[in-house]
């Protein structure tokens, strides 16, 4: 993984080599820091070491028993599923994944209706074992396999805690289990159990997947000039100084989308605290040069945007015409295109002194991925560190988790009394 932040030199808002410079003193007393965390495997810091302490062959021991299924769908929410979806999405493979992290009945039904239970795996994932959506959710899953003459506990695994709900589910009917992580919060489990699970069924190389975390933990040094992570990290942190409050993800390749996502939950629920923080916003390129380019390039000064890319990609050939005015198309490739869309929404941002950051991979595989999104995790913890933050906390999530479980009556949450205080002004047709 490369990190180009030469244009976020000079920009308006912006950072200087000098700034820069004088920054990464501090970055490298906090990476003395994030070194002793992992050091210690403090609770958060944990998450640093998975390219050494996850088991892969604990992960194929849990899925081995299914074979190929025809899918698997993933049970979970936020953190607990958004990176196994990042792997998922991004890897072919014939093993169709999907994922129920929300709760809406119309999808939930659709999903259900669509597909092939007798021959689908059910990867349920929550430490606690109590999350209201996760918990729903199965429960839903296992009567429409039971209405469909499958036996689920024949199709279901596990990922959770020591104990709770979850566990006692995998004890009392012999379902195959893997621990959730200590140490480890949701957000940063994509290199754990909970995200290459997914991976493992889907017949990836998991062991590339980790190779490439460890790649990325080898780069990080006491320097950001050194540390591509760290580039990353003190420069968003030193450009939300400067205003740019706004962090857009814009990945070109339709497979990193969700990565979009992923880097999302990450960068908010990490650094969104004491009011402070920058705000993720997901787009992709090139559709989306089409749709907010125009707000990047001329809104409020407010944002950086981070492109990337693969410099490696398949090959799709675009075909000779003769129609006035694309001429010049035929005998490039869609890949080439992608390519000029890049770099010119690059250079649109530059002219126009907005600050932008390219990331590059060498392709989009399991090693790359790997580095890839470990190297976001340490870019945030070092935001984090940088901020004096609690990168590793999430208050204001588990307020609504209480909200939600006291309104279902699953327990006395002055949290729920809030609910009712809520004010109203209606505007509407009288109808409803």
């Amino acid at each position: 993984m490369d990190v180009d932040i030469g244009n976020a030199l000079g920009t308006d808002p912006g950072v200087t080599q000098e700034g820069l410079e004088t920054l990464d003193e501090r970055v490298a007393d906090a990476h003395e820091r994030i070194e002793r965390g992992m050091a210690d495997d403090e609770f958060g810091y944990a998450s640093l070491n998975l390219p050494e302490t996850a088991d892969p062959a604990a992960i194929r021991a849990a899925v081995e028993p299914f074979g190929q299924p025809a899918a698997v769908v993933t049970v979970g929410i936020g953190g607990s599923a958004l990176g196994a979806a990042t792997l998922a999405k991004a890897l072919p493979s014939p093993v169709d994944a999907y994922f129920l992290d929300n709760v809406d009945p119309d999808h939930v039904e659709r999903l259900l209706a669509d597909l092939p239970l007798a021959d689908t795996v059910v990867n349920v994932v929550s430490r606690s074992g109590t999350t209201a959506e996760t918990l729903s959710n199965f429960l839903v899953v296992r009567d429409a396999m039971a209405r469909a003459n499958v036996d689920w506990t024949e199709r279901t695994f596990v990922t959770t805690g020591e104990s709770g709900n979850l566990r006692q589910l995998a004890e009392r009917h012999d379902l195959p289990a893997l621990d959730v992580p200590e140490g480890v919060p949701g957000r940063f489990s994509v290199l754990s159990t909970v995200g290459l699970a997914v991976a493992a069924l889907q017949g990836h190389d998991v062991e590339a997947v980790l190779a490439g975390g460890a790649d990325g933990r080898d780069a990080l040094s006491g320097s950001l000039f050194d540390a591509p992570a760290y580039a990353y990290g003190a420069t968003s942190y030193a450009l939300a100084q400067e205003g740019a409050l706004t962090n857009v993800m814009m990945p070109y390749a339709e497979s990193l989308e969700t990565f979009a996502e992923w880097f999302a939950q990450l960068w908010a629920e990490s650094l969104g605290k004491e009011e402070v923080g920058q705000t993720p916003a997901r787009a992709l390129g090139a559709t989306d040069q089409h749709s907010q380019l125009q707000l990047y390039r001329a809104g409020p000064r407010d944002k950086v945007v981070t492109l990337v890319r693969p410099r490696e990609r398949a090959e799709v050939g675009i075909p000779q015409t003769d129609l006035e005015g694309l001429s010049y198309l035929g005998g490039s490739s869609l890949g080439e295109l992608l390519d000029a869309e890049f770099e010119a929404t690059e250079a649109s941002l530059a002219e126009a002194s907005r600050p932008n950051v390219r990331i590059e991979i060498d392709r989009v595989d399991e090693r790359a991925l790997g580095e890839l999104l470990y190297g976001m995790e340490a870019a945030c913890v070092l935001y984090g560190e940088l901020a004096d933050l609690s990168t590793f906390t999430q208050p204001a999530v588990e307020w609504g988790k209480k909200a939600a479980r006291g309104l279902l009556g699953g327990g006395d949450f002055e949290e729920a009394d809030a609910v009712a205080e809520k004010r109203e002004l209606i505007v509407g047709n009288g109808n409803n």
